[in-house]
């Protein structure tokens, strides 16, 4: 920091250069940032504001390759295993819009203390290492739901058997954001922005509620019975309970989460 002549060889050299507006033109021309005020508040606020940026960037970052790679996984074993497609590609393709739609909030979502401590930065490993441990796990509970269709409710018809799929996809994947979203237990430890829990209701819902309508239709979807909707909370809140473990294993593993 400085606001002289003899301060712009420092302003230049150094990672930062910050300097005020009353400032000689030198320094002001050497510097990186210029305070229009006298306070140091403003760079406090700043980096505050940077690393929840990041830290919400992050979470979008690992919920979509953590989830979409475990999609893969079910899409792969399941095309290889079922006498059909577990879903149509349009039927994907919607299921990924609302998906989206869920995710648009994150950049308002609220941010634990801890994760604003200390600076992070973007790890390939760390993405790998996440992807890796929680895309099998979503991909594990889609095959819950596969097999229990197959072999526990003897569901044969094609569109039925889509229909359920893309509805618990999308239910599992806008809960499982919540888990994802924060290190401490989610709802009850740590709460999202509000944004967050209104979209993830209302595209829940709509989730459960497009085969019902003439736009499922368009798409292959058909209207379910209540015993199926049933299982996708079901199984879903399975899913939940499960995933809050595997966050503690991961955690204790690598030291870190978002």
């Amino acid at each position: 920091m400085g606001d002289g002549i003899n301060d712009s060889p420092s302003l230049t050299n150094s990672d930062v250069g910050i300097s005020v507006d009353s400032a000689v033109d030198i320094a002001k021309e050497s510097a990186d940032i210029i305070l229009l005020e006298k306070d140091l508040n403003v760079l406090l606020d700043g980096v505050t504001e940077g690393r929840r940026t990041f830290a919400n960037l992050m979470k979008y970052i690992k919920l979509a390759t953590s989830f979409n790679f475990g999609e893969v996984i079910s899409v792969v074993i399941a095309s290889a295993l079922l006498p059909f497609l577990p879903e149509t590609p349009i039927q994907l393709l919607l299921e990924g819009l609302l998906y989206d739609f869920g995710q648009l909030t994150l950049p308002f979502d609220n941010v634990d203390k801890e994760s604003l401590a200390h600076p992070k930065s973007i790890s390939i490993k760390s993405l790998k290492n996440f992807i890796f441990f929680m895309g099998p796990l979503s991909s594990a509970f889609d095959l819950v739901v596969f097999a229990s269709l197959w072999f526990i409710f003897k569901v044969r018809d094609v569109s039925t058997f889509q229909t359920i799929w893309f509805s618990y996809s999308i239910t599992s994947n806008l809960v499982g954001m919540h888990i994802i979203r924060t290190s401490k237990l989610p709802f009850f430890q740590s709460n999202a922005h509000k944004a967050v829990y209104i979209s993830s209701i209302c595209l829940i819902l709509a989730g459960i509620l497009i085969p019902f309508t003439a736009l499922g239709a368009l798409v292959g979807l058909v209207p379910i019975a209540g015993k199926y909707i049933i299982l996708i909370l079901d199984i879903t809140v399975l899913y939940c309970f499960v995933a809050i473990f595997a966050k503690k294993l991961y955690i204790k593993k690598y030291h870190e989460w978002i």
